[in-house]
């Protein structure tokens, strides 16, 4: 006999998707709010607030011996390195050649493919990584790795694809990603290494996911103050569409294959790898390109897939997560073949 879905029993499974929803609606009413040099002062209540309690939390969450084992898989931490700084950047130039035809705004294409060289985010693939039950130590150490190597891989896969290249600043993103990952991480495994945290019954992943919805809602009030980009309507609409497109191309493909080689990864690999090797920092992509488009006059055109994608990849994230909990929660009960 089916349960009936109640409108109580939606939001209880789908609680996220509905807070995502209701961020991007308070956001288009008051985005001054929470937009950067707002009230909230969102370049330090994001940075070393919100994006340090998640990372605090999954320290606190995390067995130590979970880290170990984790570090250990080389196959899978290779896999999402190879499909985010390779593959994803070949396909999407297959991807914009077909667009080519379709006399999309060139500068637009030219802002899809740097959205293609740049390194993975620190947060929004983590908390959608342990939402879905997926392999949480494995999504932390991609993002970082990920967005290590971006700081050396991404100017250089910039200068390949559009014959233009930044300096990044490596000392400040490393002390960034010390501070905001690393010590929050560091600080939980040793704040539940020396408390009885288990009979505490804290309800860690909900504070995570609001910590999350916070982010969220100052990504979106920054892209609803975007100034006038110089594209036409149809332009922007263009830009939209193309970025679901490639979004969902890409999460497909990486399920698709990561589910193929099944014997090396678990059910729990796969979410963090279609969740990890998808997603793009908007945190490092915007003053990336402000470095390497300084005084470009196309530089809120070319911006302007990177200000789409970053939270159209975390509204698709939020609308797959209950069906990938399911997921791999069939994959589990599945009892394999005698």
């Amino acid at each position: 006999m089916k349960h009936r879905i109640t409108p109580a029993r939606f939001l209880q499974k789908n609680w996220l998707l509905v807070g995502i929803l209701g961020c991007i609606f308070v956001a288009a009413i008051y985005p001054d709010l929470g937009s950067k040099q707002g009230p909230l002062r969102t370049e330090y209540s994001v940075k070393y607030g919100a994006v340090f309690i998640i990372f605090l939390i999954s320290g606190l969450s995390l067995q130590t011996e979970d880290i170990f084992s984790t570090l250990q898989q080389l196959k899978l931490h290779l896999f999402i390195q190879l499909y985010t700084f390779l593959f994803i950047p070949v396909f999407t130039q297959a991807f914009v050649w077909l667009l080519s035809f379709f006399g999309i705004h060139s500068w637009v294409l030219k802002g899809l493919i740097t959205v293609a060289c740049m390194p993975p985010p620190v947060s929004s693939a983590v908390i959608l990584t342990r939402t879905a039950h997926g392999n949480e130590t494995a999504a932390i150490f991609n993002s970082v790795v990920g967005s290590f190597l971006g700081i050396m891989i991404t100017p250089i896969l910039l200068l390949f694809n559009l014959g233009s290249t930044t300096i990044v600043p490596l000392l400040g993103t490393v002390i960034q990603l010390i501070i905001t990952v690393l010590v929050p991480l560091s600080l939980g495994q040793a704040v539940k290494s020396r408390t009885n945290l288990r009979g505490q019954r804290l309800p860690l992943n909900t504070i995570g996911q609001s910590a999350l919805l916070f982010v969220i809602y100052t990504t979106f009030c920054d892209t609803f103050l975007v100034p006038e980009t110089g594209l036409s309507a149809m332009d922007v609409i263009f830009t939209v569409f193309s970025v679901l497109i490639l979004q969902i191309s890409l999460m497909f493909l990486s399920f698709k294959l990561a589910n193929r080689l099944r014997r090396y990864f678990s059910p729990q690999d796969i979410i963090a790898i279609m969740f990890c090797s998808t997603h793009k920092s908007l945190t490092l992509g915007i003053p990336i390109l402000r470095i390497m488009f300084h005084g470009y006059s196309h530089l809120s055109q070319i911006s302007l897939p990177l200000l789409v994608y970053h939270p159209t990849q975390i509204i698709l994230g939020g609308l797959l997560v209950s069906q990938m909990k399911d997921w791999v929660y069939s994959q589990k009960t599945k009892r394999p073949p005698v």
